[in-house]
């Protein structure tokens, strides 16, 4: 997924909106070339237009040698003649007007374009995207949003989704489904330098519905054996074979949360109408920000959006400098649908809950969504699906 290195936190949100969903922002070097040394498959650098000059064309040059198919696009606020000459010997392939959008979006497209023609026909991954739901605080609907997620995804096994249940102290994702699984991230632990696509589909357990789920254990101890390395080496072989990868995460920035979030091309944070829930969310996100993790693919999900509780949609984002992207109204149907085993997605998809999740679908996956009959505002009003290098229908 494309990086962009930018200090002028001011700056990023525009930059990475033309840039493909999965972007991610970076403050420094050093957490570029991190990324760059984990993800073998990168096609392109974003330089921002805060780096000086020099420091920027310094960090093509080292490019242009350590990582040749890795395109560099260098965004500047105003550049002359000796500017471009210098870029160019640097090995920078495209220079941009920091104010040039379309600009943007055309050369990381043009990146892609090369980066497919230098690893030949077939050579060229196309890796799925990893989608994780998260809230600070318990209690929100968070798995339950989380596994019907995952079911609007798979579309009745017209795409490859796994869902992770990365709680591991109290993982309800299994019970929730009414799964009885005889393997779990447990029988990974230990197995770090092994872990292949193979190895972690022989741990999945099948849902009916065209969905593979990686149970949590089924003890508590067993979370302080699972470590970020291996979390992070699983998803990043969940990658290679699944169009989406959903993770539900516990309820804190735990060492789990935040390896799952640091590999996240798109977040959903759940919230409810209640003041406690919306302070702890509030301070999430400002962390978030600190962290430079998701900045530009976080989505709202409001669960039990009543507005009669006396706090509405307008004032839940203006508390928290963000839009609203789906809500769910408490409903009798999404609990008995739960505690039958069947979530509301699968029993009842016509229902307005199923509904938002299918919404929700189309916003995460970037495309074109039909849900019951009715085509996701995702799309454009050509069914266009927005975005760049999306996988599935369009």
């Amino acid at each position: 997924m494309p990086v962009l290195v930018e200090t002028d936190n001011g700056v990023v949100p525009f930059l990475l909106r033309a840039m493909p969903a999965g972007s991610h922002a970076v403050g420094a070097a050093d957490r570029m070339y991190a990324w760059l040394d984990q993800h073998s498959d990168e096609y392109v650098v974003a330089l921002g237009p805060s780096l000086p000059l020099d420091l920027a064309l310094s960090y093509a040059e080292d490019l242009r040698i350590a990582k040749p198919t890795v395109t560099v696009v260098l965004l500047r606020d105003v550049f002359d003649t000796e500017a471009l000459t210098r870029a160019m010997h640097a090995g920078v392939r495209d220079v941009v007007a920091t104010d040039d959008e379309k600009g943007l979006t055309k050369a990381v497209e043009r990146a892609h374009q090369l980066y497919l023609a230098l690893r030949g026909p077939g050579g060229a991954r196309q890796l799925g995207r990893v989608i994780t739901v998260f809230s600070p605080k318990g209690g929100v609907g968070k798995t339950t949003g989380s596994v019907n997620l995952a079911l609007a995804l798979a579309d009745k096994g017209a795409r490859k989704v796994c869902l992770v249940d990365l709680d591991l102290a109290f993982g309800d994702v299994a019970i929730t489904m009414q799964l009885f699984p005889t393997h779990s991230i447990e029988q990974a632990v230990g197995s770090e330098d092994s872990i292949d696509l193979v190895m972690i589909e022989g741990l999945l357990t099948r849902h009916e519905d065209s969905l593979n789920v990686l149970a949590a254990p089924a003890h508590p101890d067993v979370r302080e054996r699972v470590t970020p390395l291996l979390i992070s080496r699983i998803l990043r072989a969940l990658r290679d074979g699944f169009d989406y990868v959903v993770v539900d995460t516990s309820p804190s920035f735990d060492d789990a949360t935040l390896t799952a979030l640091d590999e996240t091309d798109e977040c959903v944070v759940v919230a409810t109408l209640d003041v406690p829930t919306l302070k702890n969310v509030k301070v999430a996100l400002e962390t978030m920000d600190m962290l430079n993790i998701a900045r530009g693919h976080r989505h709202l999900l409001l669960n039990r959006a009543d507005e009669e509780v006396g706090i509405g949609v307008d004032k839940v984002e203006a508390i928290l400098g963000m839009p609203v992207s789906a809500q769910v109204r408490t409903a009798t149907d999404i609990v008995a649908a739960t505690n039958s085993g069947t979530p509301i997605v699968t029993s009842q998809p016509t229902h307005p809950a199923s509904r938002a999740f299918n919404e929700l679908a189309a916003i995460v996956a970037g495309e074109s969504f039909v849900a019951a009959g009715v085509l996701s505002d995702a799309a454009d009003s050509n069914g266009r699906s927005r975005g760049l290098f999306r996988r599935g229908r369009s």
